[in-house]
């Protein structure tokens, strides 16, 4: 089973100004002249952490990783004007230019599937290929399912503790009802909100109860970023079309893709990676059978890696 490389250190860093308001963290690790790879980051508003750098032979690939806006070490913290998944995509084009990179291997997981995604099917002639994990094609009823009625039927207990921040009269749309306080102007409120909502993704995250990860998503500093973006996120569908994901796979057909699901994901169900390889079938589908949505969770581990390993191949 493969596991993760060693911890490795960025031989760069970058701080990139995208707009007036915005500021992002960029690093590179590995081979300055190995095959480009961009890690996207989940969440939205999640962020990277070193651990990240280690899905990827130093050797083979020049990593590329960065804080997408509003999170991690990118400022302003958990801003959520200017962020849209149009200006992600803008910026991972920025980015790109910035290198100088012609063309590079996009991995992403959850919401970073998303933003692979959306990216390969807006320039696909900079894109050599994706290796995506815990597939989100962000349609109402993937949002609906982990916050209003759907994860709430295999974690009753959990969701408890989550519904227990909104008030009984406001339980009919808990998004909107997150939203509001996650952007109100009573800071107690918020951080009291974003460390609910953090906490109950990072419960249902893996297939085994694991505090590590837990722990990672209830940091308040995290916590932030990721309630305030993901709800403002959420609440606009995302900036997308209603199945856009879909209806816009024709554009993937020309590029190789490994796709890797936990078989027990309650965050992103396996449906979702499902209906996306019917819509590009060229994709190879990796299920794993003993694993949730976390990037950490071994299954899930052996399986990027293998990816990589494969993908590095196949492009060096």
């Amino acid at each position: 089973m493969h596991t993760l490389y060693p911890p490795i250190h960025p031989y760069v860093t970058h701080t990139l100004a995208v707009d007036q308001r915005h500021t992002l963290y960029v690093e590179e690790c590995g081979n300055p002249a190995g095959v480009p790879v961009v890690f996207l980051h989940g969440g939205p508003g999640g962020g990277c952490a070193p651990m990240h750098r280690q899905y990827f032979d130093p050797n083979v690939y020049r990593i590329v990783l960065f804080d997408q806006r509003g999170c991690g070490r990118s400022a302003p913290h958990a801003e959520l004007i200017d962020n849209s998944t149009p200006h992600l995509v803008a910026d991972m084009e920025f980015i790109r230019e910035h290198l100088g990179i012609e063309r590079w291997l996009l991995f992403g997981g959850s919401w970073g599937s998303t933003l692979a995604l959306v990216y390969a099917q807006t320039y696909p002639q900079r894109v050599l290929g994706l290796v995506l994990r815990g597939i989100f094609l962000c349609r109402s009823q993937d949002i609906d399912w982990f916050y209003q009625d759907g994860a709430s039927h295999v974690f009753p207990d959990y969701w408890q503790d989550f519904i227990d921040a909104i008030p009984a009269a406001e339980r009919d749309d808990l998004l909107r009802a997150y939203h509001r306080r996650l952007t109100g102007d009573n800071e107690v409120g918020r951080m009291s909100a974003a460390k609910s909502w953090s906490t109950w993704e990072g419960r249902c995250a893996t297939l085994r109860s694991d505090a590590a990860v837990v722990n990672q998503f209830a940091d308040p500093y995290t916590a932030v970023s990721l309630a305030r973006i993901e709800a403002h996120f959420f609440v606009n569908q995302c900036f997308l079309r209603a199945n856009q994901i879909l209806t816009d796979a024709a554009r993937l057909a020309p590029l190789p893709g490994i796709i890797v699901h936990g078989r027990y994901d309650m965050v992103c169900p396996l449906d979702q990676a499902w209906a996306l390889h019917q819509a590009w079938p060229s994709a190879d589908l990796r299920v794993i059978a003993d694993a949730g949505h976390a990037v950490s969770e071994p299954g899930i581990v052996d399986a990027l890696i293998g990816a990589t390993i494969e993908m590095g191949a196949r492009l060096a």
